[in-house]
Order: C-alpha cells, then sequence, then structure tokens
C-alpha cells in the first residue's frame, strides 16, 4: 500500500516512506521479502559488503544484555563480487530501493568496494565509516576527521549518492560530521552502536567471543536521539539518515521532528521482522491524526521552535 504523506527526501534520493531496514539486521537480499512487500520500504539497506569475503569474528556473535543486544559479527560477508551474483538479482526484481553499505581495511579498500557496485541501479551506497579501521591504526574512521576526508577521495568514484554512517562514540561528533559533508558526503547516517561488553560471572570471561561489542537496541535511542539533535542543529542543511534503537511510531516521529530525513529500524527487527510495515502504517495514521499532510512538516519540527 502507498502512502503519498509518507515520501521522503534525502538530499537528491526520493523515498516511498522514511522508513527503511538498518545495516546488518536484515541480511543481503530479499530475507524479508516473506514477512512484507520490500518496494513498499523506503530502502533496504544491506549489510555491510567488502571487496572480499570476510570471516569475521569468533562465536559467540551475538549475546542479550538487559533489554539491549550485544553483537561482534566482524563484519563476517561474501564480498562484493559474490553478492552481486548471488543476491543483487532478487533483490533488483523485488522493487525495492537499495542501499548498499561497504567497509573496507583501508581507504583503499573502501574505493574497491564502491567500484566493485558500479553499473547497479542502486539508490545509495551507505560508507560505514564507523567500522574498525584496520589499516595499521587503533579506532574508527568515524573518530578521526582526516580518516573521514581520506574515505571520501577513495570513494569518489560512486554514481550514486554517498550517505556516511558515523559512530556515536565520540566527543566530536559535530567536527567528523563537518569533515564528512566538506569531503563529499551526500547524507550523515547517525549513528552506529555504542561500544560495550558483558562478563560472564558463571566462567568469568566475556560472553562474546571477541570480547567486546556493539550495543544496539531501544535502550540507546536517547543517545542516538541527542546525536541527531545536535547534528542537525550544527549543519541545518545537510541530509541526515536517522537510526539506533527505533522501535515504535514514537522513536520515529523523535528522530524526524529532532532533524532526520528518514529513519533506518535494526535490532527490533530480530524480535519482530514485520516491524518496518508496522511503524510505516502507524507513522501514516499518526501524522493523520496529528494534521500533517506531508512527512516534511514533521521533519526538522523541534528546531523550528515546535507546534
Amino acid at each position: 500500500m502507498s502512502y503519498p504523506r509518507l515520501s521522503a527526501r534525502v538530499g537528491d534520493v526520493s523515498l516511498r516512506s522514511p522508513i527503511m531496514t538498518a545495516a546488518g539486521t536484515a541480511g543481503y537480499g530479499t530475507e524479508l521479502a516473506d514477512y512484507g512487500d520490500l518496494s513498499a520500504l523506503g530502502a533496504v539497506v544491506t549489510k555491510s559488503l567488502a571487496g572480499f569475503s570476510w570471516a569475521g569474528n569468533p562465536s559467540p556473535r551475538v549475546a542479550p544484555a538487559g533489554d539491549a543486544m550485544l553483537n561482534s559479527v566482524g563484519l563476517a560477508g561474501p564480498g562484493v563480487a559474490a553478492w552481486r551474483e548471488s543476491e543483487w538479482p532478487s533483490l533488483r526484481d523485488s522493487g525495492a530501493s537499495v542501499v548498499a553499505s561497504v567497509w573496507g581495511r583501508s581507504a583503499r579498500e573502501f574505493g574497491d568496494a564502491v567500484s566493485d557496485l558500479a553499473g547497479l541501479a542502486l539508490t545509495a551506497i551507505e560508507i560505514n565509516a564507523s567500522c574498525p579501521n584496520l589499516e595499521g591504526r587503533r579506532g574508527m574512521f568515524a573518530h578521526s576527521a582526516p580518516l573521514i576526508r581520506e574515505l571520501l577521495e577513495a570513494t569518489s568514484s560512486a554514481s550514486v549518492p554517498r550517505w556516511v554512517k558515523l559512530s556515536p562514540n565520540t566527543p566530536d561528533l559535530v567536527e567528523i560530521a563537518t569533515a564528512a559533508v566538506d569531503g563529499g558526503a551526500d547524507a550523515l547516517v547517525i549513528a552506529n552502536t555504542l561500544l560495550g561488553m558483558d562478563i560472564d560471572i558463571s566462567t568469568g570471561r566475556p560472553t562474546l567471543g571477541n570480547g567486546g561489542g556493539g550495543v544496539s537496541g531501544f535502550p540507546i535511542f536517547p543517545v542516538a536521539l541527542r546525536c541527531v539533535y545536535e547534528v542537525r542543529a550544527a549543519l541545518p542543511d545537510v541530509p541526515i539518515v536517522g537510526v539506533g534503537g527505533v522501535s515504535s511510531v514514537r522513536d520515529v516521529v523523535a528522530m524526524l521532528m529532532a532533524g532526520a530525513s528518514a529513519v533506518e529500524v535494526g535490532t527490533a527487527g530480530f524480535a519482530d521482522p514485520r516491524i518496518y510495515w508496522r511503524l510505516t502504517r502507524g507513522l501514516n495514521q499518526w501524522m493523520s491524526r496529528q494534521g500533517f499532510d506531508a512527512l516534511a512538516d514533521v521533519v526538522n519540527l523541534s528546531h523550528r521552535g515546535g507546534r
């Protein structure tokens, strides 16, 4: 079903809905097709792909952490070439708008992944700058303004908009967001998981095979919302996609009012794979009740003084 009032724009990209999947939580292709019409979503964002296959981290890779989830999958994946052959055809034929998430161990490898995607009718490429940087440096690309600029330069061959996914694990988020935009990012995706860990007190060992990992799920929503709000306040004209702990219509609305033009939903989809369509319907109903005729009337409302 189409909801005209939900039409969204992320920069030059038009979306049927502001509700998208989040990278790493909905697979590489049409895994969710049994639960709803993929073409009705804003976009399907793939699990992050590199220009090579990658085994990822040792198990266990996922563990509960109270009401949140810990994960340390380690960006395991088949690589772009295998994905193009095995997953892309069915995803393309589903009619979905597709955003391909990419990663690499170096800026050059990010560039290679982008080059390997050439010729595909993608909606955008999401550059997972908040994955670990393994190029002989500690930390993440998204924790360094110079590295972010290097990443944008290395991926400049992209023929579709580049959305850069940033990290909440830095006090310099606004500075890094500014560097991404100055480097050519068409939109910012804010934010990735928090860093955390848990200990199995029966063994004294970390619950994840890699030690620590990313914390996701609805408990991190206030952190992600703050990140979106602060970047929107500093960069009022830059398109933002909000992500992090979104699990209800209220969360979606808050993200939009904080300055996001669209929203990605991740961990909540593990418990309810139909949540993307449920949120789409719920948002349409909420807007109707509140008298909003267009999504643009909701986006950025908190920065316009509210209603």
